[in-house]
This record gives C-alpha cells, structure tokens and sequence, in this order.
C-alpha cells in the first residue's frame, strides 16, 4: 500500500464527517427528531470523526515506511478502518433517515463494527511487529 492512502481516506473520511455531522445539525435534524433517530446519526458522525482520526495518525506512523510484517499489519488496519467506516456509519446513517422502513440496514451495522476493531487489532499488531529487518 503506497503510504499516501491513508492520508487520502484520513482526508475524504474527515471531510465527509464534517459534512454530515453539519448536515444532520442544520438540514435533517427536524426529520431525524421527528423519527427518533438523532442519537443514531450523531452516533455515526462521532465514529466517522474517530477513525478519520485514527488513519490520520496511521498515515502518520506510515511516514517513514515500514516494511515486512508492520506495513502489512498496518495497511490491513487502515483497509478495515476505511470499509468499516463507510458500512459502519452509513448503515447508521442512511437508517436515520429512513427511520423503521429501512431497519434492515441496521444488520449492516455490526459488520461495519467488525472491520472497525479488526482495524484496531491490525493497528495493534502493527505496533508490536518490527517495523523494519534492523528494528529485529
């Protein structure tokens, strides 16, 4: 994985949070009251925001590029942060709207969660691994 990627999904993620937290605060907030779901899309705006976050600090950590088991523990975590955010938040995102005619997404959700820890685990695995043949 070129070391540029996660500064890029750090980048659009992070824009994309900014977006639909404004969205749901100015545009949809009397829908979203009105279908009892204004908790579930803040939920998804704050798990956006966190993981923006996180591959901000990965691509980071990425800069001088490791190599071996810690670039490939690293890459899987920002892969798994990127999914995850995107089918984590936007099934939370897209149910907020719909309210109970789109409960089904809501199964979606979990999945999403799955790939957010997965990320967290890679992360973690990444930090344990030698980063490169002289860290050995």
């Amino acid at each position: 994985m070129h070391q540029r990627f996660p500064l890029l999904a750090a980048g659009v993620l992070g824009s994309v949070a900014v977006l639909t937290g404004a969205f749901g605060a100015h545009v949809v907030k009397q829908t979203l009251m009105e279908h009892g779901t204004w908790t579930v899309w803040n939920t998804a705006v704050d798990f956006h925001f966190f993981h923006a976050l996180a591959l901000l600090g990965m691509a980071a950590w990425m800069r001088p590029a490791p190599m071996g088991a810690a670039a490939h523990r690293a890459a899987q975590a920002v892969r798994f942060w990127t999914a995850g955010t995107i089918i984590f938040s936007g099934s939370l995102y897209i149910y907020a709207l719909g309210g109970p005619m789109v409960h089904f997404l809501v199964w979606l959700t979990p999945l999403g969660g799955l790939g957010l820890l997965a990320g967290w685990l890679y992360a973690a695995g990444a930090a344990l691994a030698p980063r490169s043949e002289y860290d050995i």
